[in-house]
């Protein structure tokens, strides 16, 4: 908890304690919101920038319209930080994004405040409208409010809402907080082309010299002159309505409100006074700056957007000694250095250049670069279509994030056996995000589809070098996955080795089992065969690289061997690595091997530090030499096929 003392926020624990004070007042809550998200997050770490730019939204909203009744929906929920604080939540915010603490995005479990969870973008219209329409049937009168943004309506899915909204014709209110930045990334973080339109037609030297001319001459005219200006001041207006993304919002059957500051909370009151009792869609336009109130984050949007505790004066994390470079920064070098020795590479991500490692080809080569706003869905078939033209199209998206965009990977990609590179950041728990970042399913999800050719590197190196054999693959589609944080620390050779397709690496011979991992696990796997072996168990160590296809000489090999198997991955067991390695012993007829597949469980993870995750999950060095002593132990000479998630 901060130890900073407020004369407002010390008296505000839930919204109906907001509503009470004069209107007067909420000028000096928002200052002391902003002060406590500042001290809170210096300390903890987290998302930012965005809830900086929230806190006059946030504020008016639950100061205008009587929640928890009246419903919020926040899109992208990093940005609802002074939600939480203004509901219930204050006295915890230092636990956020902690083990047993606070999620750092909005979730129902935790609070009757929050109406919908919400840990990826786009997603607040579909719910609102969701939400609307059940009260409808049920006759209840409450009002439902969705507050998108920050990037948000680059997605489809808010558009689809939209036009089914306004068919609907539901009483529902749309907020939208727009703060420009539509893209995490260091270089061009502004793509939106509504807020460019806006912005280069009311900068048009042609409208602001009409603009100033007629201030001038109507000045001379004195009441008269007033009479004109008002006049003018209505065209003005008028002429804003067409080139605002207004005139889309109305077309989709919305009122369109704005658009206004969105840092001046008496006149969002006033605003939402107006709308609230409205029939009808409504879009209210709020212009906000994202990282407001704290000078570091306004000049470093991106940078700040999610930080590590950082010094409050300064706006600096303390410097950390030398560390290994991170996976993300390995992927982003190694696919400058593809792209030029083969001219026919392009990098795409979806609107994380930086968090991807794909702003090194942005700065570097930015034609061969693109951004498409936070639409995975586009990006996958944008993707497939310049793979109809003879470019391999590398595309860099979140384990998770990819999940939005299955049936494109399907019907557009694997289909039409079209070449295209998927290459999965945040493979396995990724940590502080929790469950909706977590990469727990792709190996899962990409290994069902036909003709996928899916992989995992067990370090720096082997992620060159799978990058590389993905880039000159002609098979297909074809995926790799890596996880957060940093790489090993292996040395990096010159140049790519192609990887033979479908094929696996001994690592460690044994006699009594044969422990066989994927990915980042195979490390943990290497250092729990250490560990057994000082206890007299004598284990054999395969990198399988690949989950689709199996190296299916390797396991006739270890079939043969060994009776005792474990399959070790950062992937839920159901239908994933472990899997895979069942049906093919099931293929080639090793019904005398038992199996114990270990993985994440069929449930999800919350939050936490990603070693602590896997010390919980057993799936560090010591968890995986606990598990295979216990299943050996467990055996007494039975030769079935276990299933079980550890």
């Amino acid at each position: 908890m901060t130890d900073l003392h407020f004369q407002f926020l010390d008296g505000i624990n839930y919204p109906s304690d907001l509503r009470k004070l004069d209107p007067k007042n909420l000028r000096a809550v928002c200052s002391e919101v902003r002060e406590f998200l500042i001290d809170c997050v210096s300390k903890t770490g987290g998302h930012f920038g965005a809830g900086l730019g929230t806190v006059e939204l946030a504020v008016a909203l639950h100061y205008v319209f009587n929640t928890p009744d009246d419903k919020l929906v926040w899109d992208t929920g990093h940005q609802a930080y002074p939600h939480k604080i203004l509901t219930g939540r204050k006295e915890r915010m230092c636990t956020m994004r902690q083990l047993n603490g606070l999620s750092g995005f909005l979730k129902r479990s935790e609070s009757e405040y929050d109406a919908f969870g919400a840990g990826h973008a786009s997603t607040a219209i579909s719910a609102a409208l969701g939400i609307a329409t059940a009260r409808d049937y049920q006759k209840k009168d409450y009002k439902v409010v969705a507050i998108v943004g920050d990037g948000s309506l680059t997605g489809g899915m808010a558009y689809e809402a939209m036009n089914n909204a306004g068919l609907l014709k539901k009483d529902i209110i749309v907020v939208l907080n727009d703060n420009q930045m539509v893209s995490l990334s260091s270089v061009n973080p502004k793509l939106w082309s509504f807020h460019n339109y806006f912005t280069e037609a009311l900068a048009h030297p042609t409208y602001n010299k009409f603009r100033s001319s007629m201030w001038d001459l109507t000045g001379k005219l004195d009441t008269f002159g007033d009479r004109l200006r008002s006049v003018a001041h209505n065209v003005e207006k008028g002429l804003k309505a067409v080139v605002t993304p207004g005139m889309l919002f109305e077309a989709l059957g919305f009122r369109y409100f704005g658009p206004f500051n969105g840092h001046n909370v008496v006149k969002l009151v006033e605003v939402f006074r107006h709308v609230k009792d409205l029939k009808g869609p409504i879009l209210i336009h709020a212009v906000t700056e994202k990282g407001k109130g704290y000078a570091h984050a306004e000049n470093e949007a991106t940078g700040m957007h999610g930080v590590t505790p950082f010094d409050k004066i300064t706006g600096q994390s303390p410097k950390k000694g030398e560390e290994r470079p991170a996976y993300t920064t390995i992927f982003g070098r190694a696919l400058v250095d593809l792209c030029k020795v083969n001219p026919k590479v392009v990098g795409i991500t979806a609107a994380m250049p930086d968090g991807t490692g794909l702003m090194m080809l942005q700065k570097e080569m930015p034609d061969r670069f693109f951004d498409v706003g936070i639409a995975e869905q586009h990006a996958v078939t944008f993707a497939a279509g310049m793979a109809t033209e003879g470019y391999i199209p590398v595309v860099a998206i979140y384990s998770t994030f990819l999940q939005r965009a299955f049936d494109q990977v399907v019907h557009d990609c694997a289909i039409q056996g079209l070449h295209v590179v998927f290459v999965l950041d945040r493979g396995g728990l990724v940590g502080a995000d929790g469950p909706t970042h977590h990469g727990s399913l792709d190996l899962a999800y990409l290994r069902c589809i036909q003709g996928m050719v899916v992989m995992a590197p067990k370090d720096e190196q082997e992620l060159r070098n799978m990058l590389y054999t993905a880039a000159e693959y002609k098979g297909g589609p074809i995926a790799l996955r890596y996880p957060r944080g940093n790489a090993l620390g292996v040395p990096l050779k010159e140049g790519f080795e192609k990887i033979p397709i479908g094929t696996s690496e001994p690592l460690r011979t044994g006699k009594d089992v044969a422990i066989l991992a994927i990915g980042s696990m195979v490390k943990h796997s290497v250092d729990a065969a250490s560990l057994l072996e000082a206890e007299g168990i004598n284990a054999e160590v395969v990198n399988m690289r690949f989950v689709k296809p199996l190296d299916l000489v390797m396991l006739e090999s270890i079939a043969r061997k060994f009776d005792s198997i474990v399959t070790v991955e950062d992937n839920v067991v159901q239908g994933g690595f472990g899997s895979a390695v069942l049906e093919a012993l099931q293929t080639i007829g090793a019904s005398h091997c038992s199996v114990k597949l270990h993985g994440l469980p069929d449930k999800f993870i919350e939050q936490g530090t990603p070693a602590e995750l896997y010390k919980l999950c057993r799936l560090d060095a010591q968890g995986i030499a606990d598990v295979t002593r216990e299943f050996l132990k467990s055996r007494h000479g039975t030769s079935t096929l276990e299933l079980a998630g550890s």
